[in-house]
């Protein structure tokens, strides 16, 4: 068997199984309280999480990928982006699976947020097993949890303040949960029998109850406490975290020691990742506007390779940014470079290694032949040469056999089409004009190359670079400045200063449509 090139998520995987034993089959975890919009840096957790049970299954393991939807958390703040602001300000401090959904399209305020982040995630080819915290606990699945919990509120308690600049007071009890009354979380509990009873008084509408654990669907563990028993409940080997979990006295330390502790089970193996940044966002996705960006909003400029392969290529300790700027064509580029040398079409430094990175970064596997590539910066000028229209932009690739051509084309269109409308700046855009502005004065010089070209460019088939040179023999032959030649071409063709490498650009609006508009002069 060839040996490949291991990159970070196959040190992962080697780490896991040091650490877990090497067995047949492997449990993943990843979560996310949805109580705003999941945006790109809560993706990042879920993506690093699905490459690594990508190289589990092909080390030839079994793997649960579960995804936790901690949709039973509080809801502490209304975000600035969501409508109906004071309805949703009313029911602060209820679970946020209660919470009725601003848009009134799906059952609650959590399902609005989940479901958007369910079907964006499948288009990148992550199809984890999602497990709803408020149904676990209403179906009273962590009983057993919770009371060993409480069985165990001195050894928790002691965990706990080791890390904390204040004791917790004594009465402290690991436990919460939900007055099932009024329905908020400003409760406090006292009494706990020892089993499965225990006193819950509600602080804001002043009752009393008496509970039951075994039988109550309102109670639940804190954060700090839940995660190391659901660790332990669903036997996770593998789970990421973030920088604030991942700080020394932080919810994976304290949970790494309860779950030793409480639940006689070891912590995941664990990788903290950082941080992401926006370069370049604007339009209706700015952050300047209260919203987010998202792994949807992402993939509306990126192919869903791309978006793998941005993931794929940084570790996840390492911060980076994604890009809605002229970085764009840059990356696309840079990964179409990746790709050709994949296919041993292109050599470039450290090929093994970015060929495994392209393997992990491919939604499903790698085609058997080299994709059909159009160029992005090419596309964003064949689409506005066609007005936008998508269809005649593939009907610019006449080189496009195949329907894998075409709708590589489509989909890298679509993107290129999104950027120029809400990303692009200025200097990117154009129309083509199909009149000679009359505020337009050329010399007599001028006008006398631009009707040679015309004549010239009807009388023969002429390649990029031998209609670049022919440029300066007419400049040269009628004694006329470069610099002004090429900016009076770009106002008869775009009324700007400045457009696209000229020659290219002539052949692909057509020169046939060029030679009438010169002939206009």
């Amino acid at each position: 068997m060839e040996k490949k090139v291991l990159i970070w998520p196959d040190v992962v995987v080697k780490k896991i199984i040091a650490e877990k034993g090497d067995k047949k089959k492997y449990v993943c975890a990843a979560g996310i309280t949805p109580s705003g919009t999941v945006h790109i840096g809560n993706f990042r957790e879920i993506m690093t999480v699905e490459l690594v049970v990508r190289a589990l299954r092909e080390a030839g393991k079994e793997v649960r990928f579960i995804y936790s939807w901690d949709d039973y958390d509080v809801f502490r703040k209304v975000p600035k982006n969501m409508p109906k602001q004071e309805m949703l300000e009313k029911h602060l401090r209820h679970p946020i699976v209660d919470i009725p959904d601003p848009y009134d399209k799906e059952d609650s305020y959590a399902r609005h947020h989940e479901i958007e982040v369910e079907e964006d995630v499948i288009r990148v080819g992550i199809k984890p097993e999602y497990l709803y915290q408020s149904k676990k606990y209403r179906n009273k699945e962590y009983v057993e949890g919770m009371i060993k919990a409480l069985q165990n509120k001195d050894k928790i308690k002691e965990i706990l303040d080791n890390y904390r600049t204040e004791a917790l007071s004594e009465d402290w009890l690991p436990i919460s949960g939900y007055c099932p009354d009024c329905n908020t979380d400003e409760v406090t509990f006292s009494d706990y029998d020892g089993d499965s009873k225990i006193k819950m008084l509600c602080t804001s509408c002043k009752k009393e109850f008496d509970t039951d654990i075994k039988k109550a669907s309102y109670i639940k563990l804190p954060w700090r406490v839940d995660w190391p028993m659901r660790w332990a409940h669903e036997q996770v080997d593998f789970e990421p975290g973030g920088k604030d979990h991942s700080t020394h006295g932080g919810s994976f330390m304290t949970g790494k020691e309860i779950v030793k502790e409480v639940y006689n089970w070891t912590a995941p193996t664990y990788q903290r990742y950082d941080f992401i940044g926006i370069k370049g966002g604007s339009g209706k996705i700015s952050s300047s506007t209260g919203n987010v960006i998202t792994l949807g909003s992402c993939l509306e400029i990126y192919e869903p390779v791309i978006v793998r392969w941005l993931f794929v290529g940084t570790r996840p300790n390492a911060e980076f940014s994604i890009s809605f700027d002229t970085d764009v064509i840059k990356i696309y580029e840079d990964f179409d470079r990746v790709e050709r040398a994949y296919f041993g079409k292109e050599k470039i430094k450290d090929l093994e290694k970015q060929k495994r990175i392209y393997q992990l970064s491919c939604v499903n596997k790698p085609s058997k032949k080299l994709p059909f590539q159009p160029s992005f910066r090419h596309l964003t000028n064949f689409l506005q040469i066609n007005e936008m229209d998508i269809e005649k932009t593939i009907a610019s690739y006449p080189e496009a056999k195949t329907k894998a051509d075409k709708d590589r084309i489509k989909l890298r269109a679509t993107c290129a089409k999104n950027w120029l409308e809400n990303h692009a700046p200025e200097e990117f855009k154009f129309t083509i004009q199909n009149e000679v502005s009359k505020e337009l004065k050329l010399s007599k010089e001028m006008k006398e190359i631009f009707k040679q070209l015309s004549k010239d460019l009807k009388e023969k088939e002429w390649t990029d670079k031998e209609l670049h040179n022919h440029f300066y023999t007419l400049v040269k032959a009628n004694e006329v400045p470069t610099a002004e030649f090429f900016k009076a071409a770009y106002q008869i063709l775009v009324n700007k200063e400045k457009g696209p490498q000229l020659a290219h650009f002539i052949l692909i609006i057509g020169k046939e449509r060029v030679a009438e508009l010169f002939d206009k002069i």
